[in-house]
């Protein structure tokens, strides 16, 4: 189940009839409220969120615990996740310009570090290990002067910042800025964490998008992806992005703020 709803975060096509058989009985009665589908080719379908807050808890019950060693007496550990989690972070106590790990397990959170009030998590792993200009970029887009002093930095690269366990230790940050591609994936990422975080979610992005419009240059996948972003950034309140998708009819991707 897991599989299926990281493809979906990332845009990837899926067995969409496989996925049905998987889902608990509550959602799958529900699946058209919840998803819309756009077939692509045989036996597999691009699949948009309709309602994040539904994904969320989806999520939740995918990833109820099951021993992994009782499945390994059955013959198949690799049937059950390992229940835990990595992080990479940058804090203001590193020696070098190599981060830091957190472990999430879970019942227990490993951390080496006394936490920053704030954090900012890096879709893309290039913007995470340029920090400092993510945290300038940043500082530019709300209007706060970021430093490691105040604000720790978080890998969140391939959905795992998604996962509820890594959503349950962003909750002890007073803010969680979010700063990922300006596409559906993107959005739909801040959705899914701003569905459990509430207003301690922020999503960075320019206040301006005059002078980064000849930066847009994804083109999306499907006319489908594309009507999701416009839906998706308005319902977020982004109605400065969306005016930005409808004047290029493209994404942006978040390596491109490395360039300014």
């Amino acid at each position: 189940m897991n599989d299926y709803l990281q493809k979906i975060l990332r845009g990837q096509p899926i067995n969409y009839e496989a996925f049905l058989k998987k889902l608990p009985e509550l959602f799958r009665r529900r699946h058209r409220e919840l998803f819309a589908t756009e077939k692509v080719q045989t036996n597999r379908w691009l699949v948009t969120i309709l309602d994040e807050v539904a994904f969320a808890e989806l999520q939740n019950t995918a990833e109820a615990p099951v021993s992994r060693v009782g499945a390994a007496r059955k013959g198949n550990s690799h049937r059950h996740g390992t229940n835990v989690s990595f992080l990479l972070v940058y804090h203001q106590g590193l020696a070098s310009n190599r981060p830091d790990v957190v472990v999430i397990g879970n019942e227990y959170v490993d951390t080496g570090f006394h936490r920053a009030r704030s954090v900012l998590v890096v879709e893309n792993e290039r913007n995470f290990y340029q920090y400092r200009q993510m945290l300038d970029f940043a500082s530019e887009a709300r209007g706060i002067d970021f430093r490691l002093a105040n604000c720790d930095v978080v890998l969140g690269g391939g959905n795992r910042v998604t996962s509820s366990a890594v959503i349950d230790w962003l909750k002890d940050y007073d803010d969680v800025f979010c700063a990922f591609d300006y596409d559906v994936g993107g959005l739909q990422m801040f959705s899914t964490i701003a569905a459990s975080l509430g207003d301690k979610a922020r999503f960075v992005q320019p206040r301006d998008w005059q002078s980064w419009l000849d930066r847009f240059c994804k083109i999306p996948d499907t006319t489908e992806r594309f009507t999701r972003a416009l839906s998706l950034a308005e319902k977020l309140g982004f109605m400065a992005l969306a005016e930005a998708f409808r004047a290029t009819g493209k994404f942006m991707e978040q390596e491109l703020i490395l360039d300014e």
